[in-house]
């Protein structure tokens, strides 16, 4: 692909003008195109708002005005189609429109262009040879909104060059999106089958009268830990958005019967949020989160919806439509499940799954839950998941323990404590700083632990800081106790005799920057975004943030993001010191775990006295410090560790540290 510099997006309605701020924000230069002048005039207007709202909460590098004096809007599509390097179209989902669309484009787009389509259900095959150059012609569908949103599916056409692949998944990244390749031109691609096949389900066993539809998404919430339930996520995408994905991708070949609730809501139309009622009720057409007894869960098992998920995913996976990795990361950060779905899978394990769907078959009398063969094969080779040390994942020997608000999970001579509030993005409590705390004194005591990692659950977030609902009512006493108590488990961290790493999967702000500050290392996904946002509160860091902050980045730096409150990308926090390591989501927990097995491999007491070292060297004079380095380095020449290390040296093998 030639340079790119223009972007053309075919619609200005939710998707258009979207796609078109986001290009707009990573430094394109955008034509929006559409058939009437009041469209573009309403998506200028929804993406200056847009943009006024991401300064305000300082997400933004750039000024509003800035960022848009890059777009302009046209009525003529064959001008603006000349000027493009790169076109994504975003009209309605109507296979004659976009096959006009693209005719249009074939005739007037200069031959490097490569012309992209956003659709969520229609073939790129189909649209594709509607021109005369079907090699150029990708799919690149983006989810709603695309300025929040991080997942881009990459699809390929029958006829898809593999240049044209590899363009539409680098601006994908350049636009600070997620890409995932979706290697065949299949309906619904990855996220709509699997999203298809779980709500399709949850409605159908509602229907059957197997479950209510309260206890459904009561069990979805609070077992298998979603965001929403299926009900109350249909409400809120859509349910004549949904239904018409699924009848799309169901005239197309994929086999599943729409569930008849679907069917009945949509000829109704009882759409949800924007009619003001579907599964629930939305007085004023505004989203109401439904109240849903906790104890609802426990009349469902949820095996009986991920299973067919899982089983959806299994074929993707066996098929070569998707690779493993990009599954699970699409219905990650396309649906924002916690885990991903063969996650879910090793977790509950293979043989429990395929139980599951055979028990699906029999009492909705559907072969659409025929266990998928990868699925029977996996299971026949006795490797049943996370129980078995293998599954679709491999693990080591690890034990876990679910407290109230943190996870804690052993694998010798690794440990981790996940902070386990994803509905909560991970807010952090009274209580969660004394589990945290409790959990390092017990895991400081193990002789088989030699490294602890910090991460948050789900993908949003490592954690927003501390829970502000907690601050109710409490006294200046009571506040300034808290901030004690969460300095002490920082300071804990910060002087804990072992390696601490932090892997950051999300927002970081507030007390979540201020526990990852306290941590020997930082490693961040590229979607962390981390910040001191307690200015906007009236408030300033108060777990270590105002003084490990310009230890770490310098004063002045330390002063703009604490007296702004601004969030920075995980970029720019790596070029600035914060950060030591920015990596792919996918990525974050293996590079965390490679770095903990790296330094469980060096002695224990050598690394707790470098962290010494340093740390009380930083704090007070040189000599000081080199005094401490001197002592230090004379007691570790007693320990047995430093024999071994001598030893393996000569021997030329490598050594074996026991902390001795």
């Amino acid at each position: 692909m030639v340079s790119l510099e223009n972007i053309l997006v075919v619609g200005a309605g939710t998707m258009g003008h979207g796609i078109a701020e986001v290009a707009a924000m990573n430094g394109f230069r955008v034509i929006i195109h559409d058939i009437k002048q009041e469209f573009l005039d309403n998506a200028i207007s929804k993406v200056k708002w847009s943009l006024e709202k991401m300064a305000e909460k300082g997400g933004l590098r750039e000024s509003p005005s800035t960022i848009l004096s890059r777009v302009e809007t046209t009525l003529d599509l064959e001008s603006a189609a000349r000027r493009a390097d790169f076109v994504i179209e975003a009209v309605p989902e109507r296979m004659e429109i976009k096959r006009d669309v693209f005719t249009k484009l074939d005739r007037n787009a200069p031959p490097h262009a490569i012309l992209a389509t956003n659709t969520s259900s229609l073939p790129i095959t189909e649209i594709s040879e509607t021109t005369s150059r079907p090699e150029r012609v990708v799919g690149m569908h983006f989810f709603n909104p695309p300025v929040l949103m991080p997942l881009v599916e990459v699809i390929r056409g029958k006829h898809t060059s593999e240049g044209t692949v590899k363009g539409a998944y680098e601006l994908a990244k350049k636009l600070g999106k997620q890409p995932v390749l979706v290697n065949r031109d299949i309906p619904g691609f990855i996220v709509n089958r699997i999203l298809a096949r779980f709500l399709g389900t949850s409605c159908r066993l509602a229907a059957g009268g197997v479950a209510s539809i309260e206890e459904i998404d009561a069990a979805i919430r609070y077992k298998l830990g979603m965001p929403m339930g299926a009900f109350e996520l249909s409400d809120y995408v859509g349910i004549d958005v949904l239904y018409d994905i699924m009848a799309a991708i169901t005239a197309r070949g994929f086999k599943m019967e729409i569930c008849p609730l679907f069917e009945e809501k949509y000829e109704q139309g009882k759409y949800g949020v924007k009619k003001g009622e579907g599964f629930y009720q939305h007085p004023g057409n505004r989203f109401r989160k439904p109240s849903i007894d906790k104890g609802l869960a426990e009349n469902v098992d949820p095996v009986l919806l991920i299973a067919p998920a899982v089983n959806e995913a299994a074929y993707l996976l066996r098929d070569g439509v998707a690779s493993r990795d990009d599954i699970d990361k699409a219905v990650k950060l396309g649906l924002n499940y916690p885990k991903g779905i063969f996650e879910y899978a090793d977790d509950y394990g293979i043989d429990v799954v395929v139980s599951a769907l055979n028990k699906l078959k029999g009492t909705l009398k559907s072969e659409e839950f025929t266990p998928d063969p990868m699925l029977s094969r996996i299971m026949e080779e006795g490797n049943l998941g996370r129980k078995t040390g293998k599954g679709f994942y491999e693990y080591a020997k690890a034990e876990e323990e679910k407290l109230r608000t943190i996870m804690l999970r052993v694998e010798p001579p690794i440990a981790w404590i996940i902070l386990n509030r994803p509905e909560k993005l991970n807010a952090i409590t009274t209580e969660m700083i004394s589990e945290m705390s409790r959990a390092l004194d017990e895991l400081e005591e193990r002789d088989d632990v030699r490294v602890v990692i910090l991460t948050g659950a789900g993908s949003r977030a490592f954690s927003v800081g501390a829970d502000i609902t907690s601050f109710v009512g409490i006294t200046p006493v009571k506040a300034a106790i808290f901030s004690r108590r969460f300095q002490e488990l920082t300071s804990k961290i910060e002087f804990y005799t072992k390696p601490v790493i932090a892997a950051l999967n999300g927002y970081t702000l507030g007390g979540g920057l201020e526990v990852a500050m306290a941590c020997d290392f930082r490693m961040a996904s590229e979607l962390a975004e981390l910040g001191q946002p307690e200015i906007n509160l009236g408030l300033i860091p108060g777990a270590g943030g105002t003084q490990r902050l310009p230890r770490l980045v310098g004063k002045s730096a330390a002063k703009m993001m604490i007296y702004t409150g601004d969030r920075i990308p995980a970029s720019e926090a790596a070029h600035m010191g914060l950060i030591d390591k920015v990596v792919p989501p996918e990525r974050l927990s293996d590079e965390a775990r490679e770095l903990a097995l790296k330094l469980a491999e060096k002695p224990p007491l050598a690394l707790m006295a470098a962290k010494y070292a340093v740390i009380m060297g930083l704090e007070s004079n040189i000599w000081a410090g080199l005094a401490n380095e001197s002592w230090l380095f004379g007691l570790l020449l007693s320990t047995d560790d430093v024999v071994e290390g001598v030893s393996a040296f000569l021997e030329k093998r490598r050594p074996k540290f026991k902390g001795k």
